[in-house]
């Protein structure tokens, strides 16, 4: 009773006060002042949110950096940094002689060709035996490769622009996204076919930011991702103007933290994101959690299956364990997937596929899965994900390093306690493996397909991987060199727009050439070295 009679009291003070900071005034006065106020907290509220997150740090490097020695410190060492990639770049074609202009005389079909073959000599890597982490999926086939070959030459100069040209490309890429929708369980066939995963995943942010501007009113809307998601969506989030909430992932499993993610969540989240799996450590997020805050909240959630691709819908067939992960949990409304990663059939035709469902229910597939077509997948799978399997077990009996998480799929991320796991990276580039490096934290990953499954080829990749360790090992301390070095110098900055001009280094590198004499009759023979 007397606690009552308190607030009470207080609430009577505070009246009073009000009506005191009142007295005198005009009703339109009264009307302004609230109006100016609230107009204040708005903007002082987002220059806290939207500055001092990341403002404060940002001015205080740009201005750092505008010292003259520190300005001539970060320049020579870009100089440096740039030098070295474009090194690293041109390394084993110091020799070549590169086409600068139009050459003066036109080639004939034979040089064309014999240019062609030049041009493909430069690569260093193996990637048909196997070497190389992911890039190519379909497999050693020569009758797959005759037929991609015959069905370019019958549909190159078609435009798929012009569906009233080329009616029959259209049906081709609806017949696509009718499969595939089915496939991961897709109510109906809602979807469209993209040059890749990327431009899949900006599709999907541009819709889902129109759909919470349009449907919710929702002015600055914004997206809650694992930190282990794909740069798309950043990329996406840059130029779609939407802000970017990154969540950290569980340092044990490397799966999204499900809890910091629903603490992300607020009244202008346009999208929620899951992997399956996380391009990194190839571990699926907690997708059925995810949907769950998705249904709860009545926000989108997109899953990012770009990597998984033709592996994840059939691994249940294939034998192994998977969580669930498409359109068969509720909260799901749209997954891209890579359909170029191990799909062999429509190999010539598509890069990716976007589906966007707003109102997910799970479908039967029992007539597509009497399709022999559907075991040739299951058989491909089983294969991939059994060399994937038989690797992480050999990798994980390797002392010094270890496996990151629980991979899910065909993704095998390898780090160390004991030394600059980076080193064991360059180590097996000097082997002839081309790995993709990771930060945050250190490491590298191994993305296994059709060409790891031939005879020989894991064990000899865990061959070397031991025995590059076990070399290591006798002097841990030391660091890397090279391009790894670089990688890893990059995560261990501080000013981040640093990390951006070694970024634009890269990218400038990418298109330099070393400059020579013009030819002076354009033929293939001045080419040579």
């Amino acid at each position: 009773m007397q606690d009552t009679f308190n607030i009470q009291g207080y609430l009577i003070q505070l009246n009073t006060y009000i009506n005191g900071l009142c007295k005198g005034k005009e009703p339109w006065e009264i009307i302004l002042i609230t109006f100016l106020t609230t107009f204040l907290i708005y903007f002082v509220n987002r220059f806290i949110s939207n500055f001092l997150d990341d403002g404060i740090t940002a001015t205080f490097w740009y201005y750092f950096r505008k010292v003259p020695f520190i300005k001539q410190t970060v320049e020579k060492k870009i100089k440096s940094t740039t030098d070295e990639i474009e090194k690293e770049l041109l390394k084993g074609m110091e020799n070549k002689i590169f086409l600068q202009s139009l050459p003066k005389k036109s080639w004939n079909m034979n040089e064309i060709l014999k240019e062609i073959d030049n041009y493909i000599s430069f690569g260093k890597f193996s990637w048909n035996d196997g070497y190389v982490s992911g890039t190519f999926y379909p497999g050693n086939d020569e009758t797959l490769e005759d037929l991609m070959q015959q069905v370019y030459r019958k549909t190159a100069y078609t435009n798929p622009l012009h569906t009233d040209v080329f009616p029959g490309i259209r049906i081709m890429e609806a017949e696509i996204v009718h499969i595939v929708s089915a496939l991961f369980n897709a109510p109906e066939g809602i979807g469209t076919v993209t040059t890749g995963g990327t431009e899949s995943i900006f599709l999907v942010c541009k819709a889902y930011r129109d759909y919470a501007r349009n449907e919710k009113g929702i002015k600055e809307p914004n997206m809650v991702i694992p930190v282990t998601a794909h740069a798309a969506f950043d990329k996406a989030a840059q130029l779609l103007k939407i802000r970017v909430k990154h969540v950290k992932h569980d340092p044990d499993t490397m799966k999204v933290n499900i809890r910091a993610m629903r603490k992300a969540i607020d009244g202008n989240t346009c999208m929620l994101v899951g992997s399956a799996p996380a391009f990194p450590h190839g571990c699926i997020d907690d997708i059925e959690e995810i949907g769950k805050l998705g249904q709860k909240y009545d926000i989108p959630v997109h899953v990012d299956c770009c990597l998984g691709g033709f592996l994840v819908p059939f691994m249940r067939k294939a034998g192994f364990q998977l969580p669930p992960f498409d359109f068969s949990v509720k909260g799901v409304t749209s997954i891209s997937c890579d359909t170029h990663k191990v799909l062999q059939l429509f190999y010539t035709s598509i890069r990716c596929i976007d589906i966007i469902n707003f109102q997910s229910q799970l479908i039967g597939l029992e007539v597509f899965m009497e399709h022999q077509i559907f075991q040739r997948y299951v058989e491909a799978t089983k294969k991939i994900i059994s060399a994937t399997r038989y690797i992480e077990k050999g990798l994980k009996e390797i002392d010094g390093i270890f496996v990151f998480g629980q991979p899910n799929v065909s993704v095998i991320a390898i780090g160390s306690n004991h030394f600059d796991v980076y080193r064991l990276s360059s180590a097996l580039t000097e082997k002839g493996w081309n790995l993709n490096l990771l930060q945050f934290p250190s490491g590298f990953h191994i993305c296994v397909t059709m060409q790891h499954t031939y005879p020989g080829i894991a064990d000899k990749f865990l061959s070397h991987v031991r025995e590059c360790t076990a070399e290591i090992l006798k002097d841990p301390v030391s660091r890397t060199t090279g391009t790894a070095a670089i990688y890893g110098m990059a995560q261990q900055i501080p000013d981040r727009s640093l990390v951006a001009e070694i970024v634009w280094a890269y990218l400038d590198a990418c298109y330099s050439i070393k400059k020579n004499e013009p030819l002076q009759n354009g033929t293939i023979e001045e080419r040579k070295s």
